[in-house]
């Protein structure tokens, strides 16, 4: 069966995109470094799930794909940085605790996307 144009999103083809990243900033130029490729996170839709660990939805593969690129393109020089993209439905599966007790993941509301 051909899936449609207009398919409906499911947890399954929704993915997220996690960006860890452990950057030195022991030099003022380092600092710099650091705070160029966080800013250039946030303004590509990353939002910050704990220090050094920033999240993107996407609405597809494919969507994830081009904030990946992006993400590639604006990478520093040193430190490590990792990309890792799950879906939606295993995203929902994280269990968070602050302290002893559990919390739940901020997930943001669907977002629609003009092509």
């Amino acid at each position: 069966m051909q899936e449609s144009h207009f398919s409906r999103l499911n947890q399954y083809r929704c993915m997220w995109v996690l960006v860890f990243f452990d950057l030195p900033t022991e030099t003022l130029t380092e600092r710099k470094a650091a705070t160029r490729f966080r800013k250039q996170l946030l303004n590509d839709g990353f939002g910050m799930f704990q220090f050094s660990i920033y999240s993107r939805f996407c609405a597809s593969r494919e969507n994830a794909a081009v904030h990946i690129k992006r993400t590639k393109n604006n990478l520093p020089k040193k430190g490590k940085v990792a990309v890792m993209q799950i879906t939606d439905k295993q995203f929902g599966m994280i269990e968070l605790f602050h302290g002893q007790k559990e919390t739940f993941p901020n997930i943001p509301d669907q977002q629609l996307e003009l092509f």
